[in-house]
Parts: structure tokens; C-alpha cells; sequence
């Protein structure tokens, strides 16, 4: 298996090295010489180009990894898929959910693995705490919440919503396990006109679940934190800090009384692997055995959806969008 990254910048710099890692690595396309120096100190033994020729044209090349502008992934995975080669695209997939849905049919058609960066379903501590809700040991979920802030990298062709929640939307629907039927999004535009810079959404799923996610490049300090509140227990997963707690805590009705049960948190062990490097992996496994990857477009198509009722939300000052329910 050989495959091709295009854009080697911010993000593209870290699938280069995971893949030159895995020892896959064959072509690395960047427009800029920055991007292009910054492959060849990464893979100084493989192709670097400015040519997407060189890349969509080269037959040694199976799977193209795209790590580019939001902007551009609708043209650039359809241009891979077309060329009949498997793609892994970083969220989100398009910025529409018709441009979603096209590449989806695309690959279908295509017989080509189509595969959606999000990372951080591949964390070991999302999975391990997506096993512990599976097998029931927080009861059932009441509420989920997560944030997602910092200060930076401020985006000029993309909002805060698009480019952050993609991670939380992700990760809440696989923990949940089917779309919310009801999203309402409210935010704000400070640094630039029109481009918000911080958004609040919630979600209303069809079992009484409800989550909001709190994103903003405008904050003074760096958050990432999923708080999931159960019947019998609670569990907080802090990213920055590389953290996640079990918590022995629920309300119970005592002499017709709500009452919080209270414990300590409990460390929860989780493997140390890099979810970048289980991600690349992944695509690669999914190229060999031609077996659906956990995010591929289906998944990231669902992610789309719920991202575009929030953006219709958002520009309508809050007013709430309603999805139709699928389960998965």
C-alpha cells in the first residue's frame, strides 16, 4: 500500500510523519515551499511536489490522504475518487451536506474506501469510555457536554462551528448512537464580519438525551473536556490534561427528597497510542481488507447534517432545526 498526502501545513505536517512512520508513504503535494520544506525534513525519502498531477496521475499511489482548506475537500476527493483511489479526507467531509452526499455516492459507485478525520473517535480513552457506556456501567445517559476552547487559531474561511465541533458532533453521535432530532445553535462574530467566534449548540435526541457543545477560539485558556452524566455514575475525559475519571456520583430520592450521592472520581486507565497514528492506521486497514472504516462517509455525512442544521440555526439567531431520526 503507497499512499499520497496533500498539504503538508498546520495539521498535514502530523499525517506525513504517521505515515512515513508506517512506512507508506510515497508523494507529498503542497503549494506552498514552506510546506514543501517541511516534507522533505519529514520524508526526505519520497516524492514532493507542487502538482496534483503527480499525485492523482501516479499509479504507484493507492489512497490520498487530504489535509487542505475546509473549502477544498469536496473538489480535491472527488478529483481522488475519480482517479479510482481510496481517500481519507480531515473533517469535515464538504461543507454542504448535498457536496457530502455526492462524494459518498461517488465512492460507492467508485468502489473506493471514503474515510472522514475524526480523530478523536480513534482516542483510546473515547473508546474506552464509549465501552463503559455500551456495557452500562454509567447507567442511562442523561447529558453530555463538551468543550472545545482556546485562544487561536482564528480561521478566516471557516466559522468556530465548522471548525471545531466536528470533533464533538462526532464523538456524540457514536456515544449516543443515532442523530438528535432537534439542533439550536447560537453564537457570535468578533474578529471578523459574519465568521463566528464562539457557538453554543444543543442537541435534543429521540430518547431524552440531550448535549450541548461549547466551542470558541476567543478564550483565555485551552479547555477540551466531555462530561457524560448517567443514572448510576458520571465520567469526565479532560484531553488537555490527558485525564479520564469514573464518578461513583448520581441524584437519588431519599424521604421524598432528591439527594446527591457523592465519591471521589477514579482514575480510568486507557492506552497511551497516538489516535493520529491509530486513525492512519485505520485507513490503511480499511484499503487492505476493503471493509469500512469506523468513520468513513456515512459517518461523516451524519456529521454533516447535524453541523448544517446547527449553521441554519446559528444565522437564524437560534431557532431550532429539526432532523429527521436515524439510528446507526
Amino acid at each position: 500500500m503507497q499512499v499520497a498526502v496533500i498539504g503538508c501545513g498546520y495539521w498535514g505536517k502530523n499525517l506525513v510523519r504517521n505515515f512515513a512512520e508506517l512506512g507508506v508513504l510515497n508523494t507529498v503535494c503542497d503549494m506552498t515551499e514552506q510546506g514543501r520544506a517541511t516534507a522533505r525534513t519529514l520524508a526526505p525519502d519520497c516524492m514532493i511536489t507542487a502538482s496534483l498531477e503527480d499525485v492523482f496521475g501516479n499509479h504507484q499511489v493507492d489512497g490520498v490522504v487530504i489535509a487542505t482548506p475546509a473549502e477544498t475537500h469536496f473538489s480535491l476527493v472527488m478529483r481522488a475518487l475519480q482517479a479510482s483511489k481510496d481517500v481519507f479526507v480531515e473533517k469535515p467531509l464538504a461543507l454542504t451536506y448535498e457536496e457530502g452526499a455526492e462524494l459518498v455516492r461517488t465512492a460507492h459507485m467508485m468502489q473506493r474506501m471514503l474515510m472522514v478525520g475524526h480523530v478523536l473517535e480513534y482516542h483510546p480513552a473515547i473508546v474506552t469510555l464509549r465501552q463503559m457506556i455500551d456495557q452500562g456501567d454509567l447507567g442511562k445517559i442523561h447529558y453530555i457536554y463538551s468543550n472545545r476552547l482556546s485562544l487561536g487559531k482564528v480561521r478566516r474561511e471557516e466559522n468556530i462551528l465548522w471548525s471545531f465541533a466536528p470533533h464533538d458532533v462526532a464523538i456524540i453521535l457514536r456515544l449516543i448512537g443515532n442523530l438528535p432530532f432537534e439542533v439550536v445553535a447560537c453564537g457570535g462574530a468578533y474578529v471578523q464580519p459574519n465568521i463566528a467566534d464562539v457557538t453554543v449548540t444543543n442537541l435534543l435526541f429521540d430518547n431524552g438525551v440531550r448535549a450541548h457543545i461549547h466551542v470558541s477560539w476567543l478564550h483565555p485558556f485551552k479547555e477540551q473536556r466531555l462530561v457524560v452524566i448517567g443514572s448510576r455514575r458520571m465520567a469526565s475525559f479532560d484531553d488537555v490534561n490527558k485525564r479520564l475519571v469514573l464518578y461513583d456520583q448520581r441524584v437519588e430520592w431519599q424521604e421524598g427528597q432528591p439527594a446527591p450521592i457523592r465519591h471521589e472520581g477514579t482514575p480510568v486507565e486507557y492506552a497511551s497510542s497516538e489516535p493520529l497514528r491509530l486513525e492512519c492506521q485505520a485507513f490503511l486497514d480499511a484499503m487492505t481488507t476493503r471493509q469500512p472504516p469506523l468513520t468513513d462517509g456515512q459517518s461523516g455525512l451524519r456529521v454533516l447534517r447535524v453541523l448544517q442544521a446547527a449553521q441554519r440555526s446559528l444565522v437564524t439567531n437560534g431557532q431550532p432545526v429539526h432532523l429527521p431520526i436515524e439510528s446507526f
